[in-house]
This record gives C-alpha cells, structure tokens and sequence, in this order.
C-alpha cells in the first residue's frame, strides 16, 4: 500500500513578519501563525493519490509545541499520522541543522514502515531558502525531483513515479525510482474542503512528539545551534533611493530636455560607454 510523508512547517504570517535586531531571529509571538502554503498544496497531493492507491499519509513538522495546531490542520486535510519533532535543543536551527534531524526522524518512520514519496513545499514562506527539502534528499541518499506541479503516474509494482517539473522555459517530464523526494509548487494539487469525518478527528487528535529521549538518536553537534554555520551578522533596511531629476519637455521645449539628458548622460559617462560600445 501507498505510503507517503510530508514534511510542514509552521510559519508567520508574512504580512506581519518582524525581525529580531539582535538575534536576527523571526519574531513569531504575537504574529498569526498559519501552516506554510507551498507544504499545504504538497499534503494535498499526498492524499489525493492516497485515495487513489489506498494507503496512508504521515506528516512531520518540526518546532515548538504550538506546532500541534498545524499537524491538526493536516490531520483535517487526510493525513492519518502526525509526528513533532520538539525540543529546545532542536532551537535556532539553521538550513543544515533542520534538514539533518528530518532526515533522521524520516529514516526512522522509513524503518518502521517503509515510504513511497517524500513531500516539501518548494520553499518556506519565512525562510525562502528552499534547501532543506533538497538537503533532506542529499543526507537520505535518495532521488529529488523539484518544483514538481504534477504527478502523472505513481507505479508501486514497478517503484516508479513520473512527475512534471517546472523550469524558467518549459516543463520536464521527469521517471525516477521509488522511494523519491518532490519538492512542490502549489499547482501540485488543490487544496480541498475537510471532509466532516476528517474534520472531528482533528479536533481530538494528539500528535506524536518526538524529542531528543525519542526513538531517534540525534548527534549533539549537529542540531540547534551548534549545528547551525548560518550567521546573520546585521539586518536593517536598505535606504531609499535618491530621486532623480525631472524636466517636463512641455515647459521648457524638446529642444532644452534633450540637451538636459545628454548632458547628464555624459556627466556620469552612460553616453560615453554607449558610444565606445556601438563602434
């Protein structure tokens, strides 16, 4: 039977992101939280083709404990099994930090009942990195195929998925060996209203959580902080552009903006440059 897993994330509300200027950390008291969008569309997919195959969807998010509040939401969406990973440990991750102890905790689910197809959003809406998925794939050994905005087939008798991706001028179609990583692009699948049964048991449903006593064990110096090589020495916010000159030709005739123009062209050597570069 299908078995899939989808990695979501808890995020801020980008409409009212702030940040620390002194730790250069996100700000997430206080800001309306929502489950990240691109992740939402990939569970989505997750359990249209659990519908079709027959199976079952594992979700995994890793953060504090208000985290619970998004794996319920995936719970209402048809996941049947939610997993957090929370520990104050796990705190301050960087890219690399989080995309090793995913790694691990999927291996681990993988053992216990082996995985189909790995799900990300294409990105986080906070972060907009997009690596983690990718650097889950690396430490997994497995294949990756991203922007994916369409599964075609899933074969298990043969272990084989076909997948359309997007790049800047086309879409590839893209055969790779089961189990596989995709990173999503929200055209992977609508996302569709919770069906009432769905609904109730989110409403009672209480994830896993998993901590550094779980069943994973997680090597020290490569989680939190200390895992984390990602430094943001300063934020700030760029200043504002000088405005440039303005001369309305209809004041002072097309004859004097012209003039105005190459003069201030040659002034700052664009007319020279143009010129050495058409002979």
């Amino acid at each position: 039977m299908f078995h899939a897993l989808v990695a979501i994330k808890q995020v801020p509300d980008t409409t009212n992101i702030r940040i620390d200027p002194v730790t250069g950390n996100l700000v997430r008291e206080g800001v309306p939280a929502i489950m990240n969008p691109y992740d939402a569309h990939a569970l989505a997919a997750a359990v249209e083709w659990k519908r079709r195959l027959g199976g079952r969807v594992t979700v995994v998010s890793m953060g504090p404990n208000s985290f619970v509040t998004t794996i319920r939401e995936a719970i209402e969406m048809g996941a049947d099994r939610g997993i957090l990973v929370s520990d104050r440990k796990f705190a301050g991750a960087d890219t690399l930090a989080t995309s090793y102890v995913l790694a691990e905790v999927i291996r681990a689910v993988h053992e216990q009942d082996p995985l189909d197809l790995i799900f990300f959003g294409k990105q986080a809406i906070d972060g907009d990195t997009a690596q983690v998925g990718p650097g889950v794939a690396v430490r997994l050994d497995m294949p990756i195929v991203t922007y994916a905005v369409n599964i075609r087939a899933v074969d298990l008798d043969d272990a084989t998925v076909v997948v359309e991706r997007k790049t800047e001028r086309w879409t590839e179609v893209v055969e790779t060996p089961l189990p596989a990583l995709l990173t999503c692009e929200k055209d992977i699948a609508e996302i569709p209203y919770a069906p009432l049964p769905d609904l109730i048991r989110s409403l009672r449903y209480e994830p896993e959580v998993w901590t550094m006593d779980g069943p994973v064990s997680f090597d020290t110096e490569q989680i939190g902080v200390r895992g984390s090589p990602t430094i943001v020495y300063q934020m700030g916010t760029p200043p504002l552009p000088e405005p440039g000159e303005k001369v309305n030709s209809r004041e002072v005739g097309v004859e004097a903006a012209l003039d105005f123009m190459f003069k201030k062209a040659q002034e700052v050597g664009v007319l020279e440059t143009m010129i050495g570069g058409a002979r």
